[in-house]
């Protein structure tokens, strides 16, 4: 992924989203010829030279000081997770060829998984910045058996999403939430690491395979991993209304834990509990990618 390329198209699409007047600009002639704000009134609110900004725009940020980069993300009215994509963006064009991040792991420490073995009463797991499932517990490769197992590889919750959207569809009430929240992470993680490789092959993967997946990542979208709530039909229990916690992995750059849970006494909890039962009864995995896949 080129870095240039990725700051021109993220800037120039922030900029479109915005109306003269939702900057308290007045909108000069009723025949605008841009969508949104033009190159010189953002250089007016960024208060930055038009030149310079148009620079910035065609991918030069190597020399933008943290405070340019503040005013260019509240002349655009970039929310957090946008305003830390445009940081990624310029740190990694500040250096030859980009800064290099740690590479994330590949596998998960033995320590990790007796964590994740030791949470008996919610479905947890760890993942990467690609959404590869890397460790379950019993519980999470219940909650998740509806995903196709791949011998070859750990299971990818971006290739569920959009390489089976019937089935995933089926799993999750709110499908198009989270479609688009799988391509706006993973655009993040490309803003944070261009180089990966392995990023790179599975957006191509999904580019050429999926439309909707074509569109979202046109959007340029951006989200930060938080907390929330994930909303599913399991086939064995029925609905799950699900509160996650994504915990970053000091020790593990690029790994999170995900733990889901429900308060105690409501529907959920007690389809967890039945969940977990059921998931008692099944066979265990024999091999590492079955215990992702589950």
């Amino acid at each position: 992924m080129d870095p240039r390329t990725e700051i021109r198209e993220f800037l120039s699409s922030r900029r479109a989203r915005i109306a003269p007047a939702q900057a308290g600009l007045p909108a000069y002639g009723g025949n605008r010829r841009v969508k949104g704000l033009r190159r010189e009134e953002v250089a007016l609110l960024a208060g930055v030279s038009v030149d310079y900004y148009v620079r910035m725009e065609r991918g030069g940020l190597a020399g933008a000081s943290d405070g340019v980069l503040d005013a260019l993300a509240s002349a655009l009215q970039l929310d957090e997770a946008e305003r830390d994509h445009l940081f990624h963006l310029a740190r990694q064009s500040r250096a030859p060829g980009g800064p290099r991040r740690r590479r994330p792991a590949v596998t998960v420490r033995s320590t990790l998984q007796q964590v994740l073995d030791a949470i008996s009463d919610a479905p947890a797991w760890i993942g990467n910045g690609r959404y590869d499932v890397l460790a379950t517990n019993r519980l999470a490769r219940a909650l998740y058996s509806p995903m196709p197992a791949d011998p070859r590889r750990p299971a990818n919750t971006a290739r569920f999403v959009y390489l089976n959207p019937e089935a995933a569809g089926d799993l999750f009430v709110d499908y198009d939430h989270i479609a688009a929240t799988v391509a706006a992470k993973l655009r993040m993680e490309a803003g944070r690491d261009p180089h990966d490789e392995e990023l790179i092959a599975l957006v191509g993967e999904l580019s050429t395979r999926s439309e909707l997946f074509r569109q979202r990542w046109a959007s340029r979208d951006v989200r930060l991993r938080r907390s929330g709530r994930k909303r599913m039909r399991h086939p064995i229990v029925g609905r799950l209304d699900l509160d996650v916690e994504s915990l970053e992995l000091p020790a593990d750059p690029g790994l999170h834990l995900n733990i889901y849970t429900a308060p105690a006494g409501t529907p959920t909890a007690d389809n967890l509990a039945l969940l977990a039962s059921w998931a008692a009864t099944q066979q265990a995995p024999t091999t590492e990618h079955e215990a992702h896949n589950g």
